[in-house]
């Protein structure tokens, strides 16, 4: 996998956290661009994903994983079995926990796992903005008792405060190495998984709570000037919201994912997007297999 080139400082970084801690934000952040997409929707992610923050001397290969759980059905099983086989190569572990909320037992059942690897655990309390300087203070001494850290950083990955002091104290845990991708590389994702993704945000975006896990979206032809995509959901009552009335969610988002398709491809592009049934394909191993999830 890695990439040739003069030796610069190179290496992994698994993402861990609580599901809505604010990962893909922070690595969208940390990357200086969108890799990951954000919402919501506790366990948006559902694959590794990697991001990557290149330097002049360094490249910063972050794996943002889907968040821990206990499986419920064979999408949410394959999600944990990604996050436990991704923590086998990492240098580090960036440990996400969430400042505006009590750091409770979701974070303590994360924590065991991440600081038995036996790996340098660099903690972020993100969402910081906006919160009184004695609240932050009390939240990092309830982050500091979660396990032996090598550092702690108050950050907002939305405002980007704190964000560079914790991307060099990442950068120094890396070994030396030849970077992993070429230097102009942000992530590992093809092209049509990142329109495809782009789709989903804002389709979990408009429809908040009734269909979240129930989106799959699936890009069918990626031409010249045409991107053609099918979202889809197990029910046909998720189906007629996800339509809405005379098409007008679905082609609301379309309007709001196609400035960052374009931006993708580097082109104006007609985009054409179609809304099917396929009842539980989050239950069907063969879809999730021909799916890459």
């Amino acid at each position: 996998m890695p990439h040739g080139g003069r030796g610069v400082k190179s290496g992994l970084v698994a993402v861990a956290g609580r599901p809505n801690v604010g990962k893909s934000t922070l690595v969208n952040a940390l990357c200086g661009e969108k890799v990951a997409i954000t919402s919501r929707v506790p366990n948006t992610t559902r694959r590794r994903i990697f991001g990557v923050a290149n330097g002049p001397d360094y490249q910063l290969v972050l794996v943002d994983l889907p968040g821990f759980q206990r499986p419920m059905d064979p999408l949410t099983e394959r999600m944990q079995e990604t996050v436990d086989a991704s923590f086998e190569d990492v240098d580090a572990v960036l440990f996400v926990v969430n400042a505006r909320e009590r750091i409770g037992a979701g974070d303590r059942f994360v924590a065991r796992r991440v600081f038995a690897l036996g790996k340098p655990v660099v903690i972020a309390l993100n969402k910081v903005d906006r919160l009184k300087p004695g609240h932050i203070a009390s939240q990092m001494k309830a982050a500091a008792a979660l396990g032996d850290f090598y550092a702690l950083h108050p950050v907002s990955a939305l405002t980007k405060e704190g964000v560079d002091e914790l991307r060099d104290d990442l950068v120094h845990l890396l070994p030396e190495g030849p970077a992993y991708f070429d230097r102009g590389q942000t992530t590992d994702l093809p092209l049509e998984e990142r329109v495809a993704e782009v789709i989903r945000e804002k389709a979990l975006q408009l429809t908040r709570e009734e269909v979240p896990h129930a989106v799959l979206v699936e890009v069918t032809e990626l031409e010249e000037r045409v991107v053609r995509a099918t979202i889809y959901v197990e029910t046909e009552s998720q189906k007629g919201i996800l339509v809405g009335k005379r098409g007008s969610m679905v082609r609301e988002i379309g309007t709001r994912a196609r400035p960052e398709v374009e931006a993708l491809v580097g082109q104006p592009v007609f985009l054409d997007l179609t809304v099917k049934v396929r009842p539980k394909w989050r239950r069907d191993p063969r879809a999730l297999e021909r799916l890459g999830l």
